[in-house]
């Protein structure tokens, strides 16, 4: 097996963790390589549901090593409650490390996340309030801590000091809160550090050997669309969960990658704010929501629902270099009379807009091209191959591959871990 980035095609939420889970069966390692805990991959054993905040989601495989990467930035709050949540489930963490160069999310980077957004007023982003923006602002300032001082308490206590200082200066100038206590953190911190400190690791090296014998997932967060610099800006998150990311966040080169598979929906959400051509905001969107189960995993939020954009998966098809698509929640779309696929956007001078724009984020001008297709009515749920979807699902299927340009290598029914239907074995495996 070669080593695969796995990444969201849209706006995120796209079921990236189930493909991770089934890719896992035959991988040595998974590396979570961006992001923080304002993402969730959901995965489901039997009639057990796993939730992952920060933790890969192999991590349901023993057999495998999980990494957390440099690229990552953890609440250490968050991930300790995760990783005894786990345990207490009877999950093993003997294979699981951390590596020592990823930054930690503080409470001061939480109070910080919350009072900016507020004082955006109208124009706010519609960030998940974890701390995770500010995080990354002082790892690009250099003034971020790192797990590897967060579990060395006379490092943490010095680097903490100073960091303090300067916030709560800025939180008192600018927003005249209360100052963010040292003692608190230093505290609440001790037992959590302690607890973390058996999983810190160089990880660059042990990745880079693993990636060397192949076998490696590298496990994204959030979606294509959500990239810092090529997303739909200024609403996007912090960090790069393109495929480039992979490299970026763990230290494995780019001639060491054999494929990239772009999770897909069957249709488009996003959460936020930020120009949406396809929404649906009328029963048929209310009716993928609740069907599709469209609440965030982390936050709850419910997610806005549209049609399947396909100019938005040739941009994320073009950026990642994909190789495959794993195309999901196909059933969520039994049922419905008909089913659209956007293929094109008119502006309002009519022009026929077939590249996603740059400035997709602020275009309200943009009306969607759809072509129009039959639904079907019959269960695909326990559908096992492909000859056993309704010929309306395959003509659908079909389509999307066509306009997309890149070949479909997996097809999900359902969210349990049996609904997934292998088209291509070989391209999911990068072979």
């Amino acid at each position: 097996m070669a080593n695969i980035v796995v990444v969201g095609a849209q706006w995120g939420d796209e079921a990236k963790g189930k493909i991770v889970d089934y890719l896992a069966h035959d991988a040595q390692m998974v590396v979570r390589y961006s992001g923080g805990n304002n993402a969730g991959h959901s995965v489901i054993v039997g009639d057990q549901t796993y939730k992952f905040h920060l933790v890969p989601a192999g991590i349901l495989h023993p057999h495998l090593t999980c990494v957390i990467s440099d690229g990552v930035v953890a609440d250490p709050f968050v991930l300790e409650s995760e990783l005894r949540g786990l345990l207490d489930r009877g999950i093993s963490l003997k294979n699981l490390k951390i590596s020592g160069s990823c930054h930690v999310i503080m409470p001061y980077h939480v109070i910080q996340d919350q009072l900016e957004e507020e004082a955006r007023g109208s124009s706010k982003i519609g960030t998940t309030g974890r701390g995770v923006g500010p995080a990354y602002a002082d790892k690009a300032a250099r003034s971020g801590i790192r797990m590897s001082e967060f579990v060395d308490p006379e490092r943490f206590e010095k680097r903490l000091n100073e960091i303090v200082q300067f916030k709560n200066r800025l939180f008192q100038g600018a927003y005249n809160v209360e100052p963010v206590s040292v003692e608190s953190i230093l505290e609440k911190g001790k037992e959590c550090a302690l607890f973390l400190k058996q999983f810190v690791a160089d990880t660059p090296h042990i990745i880079y050997n693993a990636a060397k014998q192949g076998g490696v997932i590298f496990e994204g967060a959030q979606g294509t669309l959500l990239d810092l610099d090529l997303g739909t800006y200024p609403y996007v998150t912090s960090s790069h969960p393109i495929a480039g990311g992979a490299c970026l966040g763990t230290g494995v080169g780019p001639t060491l990658i054999g494929g990239v598979i772009g999770v897909a929906k069957s249709y488009t959400t996003r959460v936020g704010a930020g120009a949406f051509p396809t929404e649906l905001l009328d029963d048929i969107g209310d009716h993928i929501r609740e069907k599709g189960h469209e609440y965030g995993t982390t936050t709850g939020r419910p997610r806005r629902c549209g049609w399947l954009d396909t100019v938005v998966l040739r941009y994320s098809a073009q950026i990642n270099g994909l190789t495959c698509l794993a195309l999901g929640h196909v059933d969520v779309l039994t049922d419905l009379p008909e089913i659209k696929i956007c293929t094109a956007y008119k502006d309002s001078q009519g022009n026929r807009i077939e590249e996603m724009p740059s400035d997709l984020a602020t275009r309200e001008d943009l009306t969607p091209i759809y072509e129009v297709f039959p639904g079907w009515n019959d269960d695909v749920a326990e559908c096992k191959c492909w000859d056993d979807l309704p010929e309306a699902a395959r003509n659908f299927v079909n389509r999307i591959e066509e306009l997309v340009n890149v070949p479909i290598c997996s097809i999900s029914v359902g969210s349990a871990r049996h609904q997934t239907m292998i088209i291509n074995h070989k391209l999911l495996k990068g072979e």
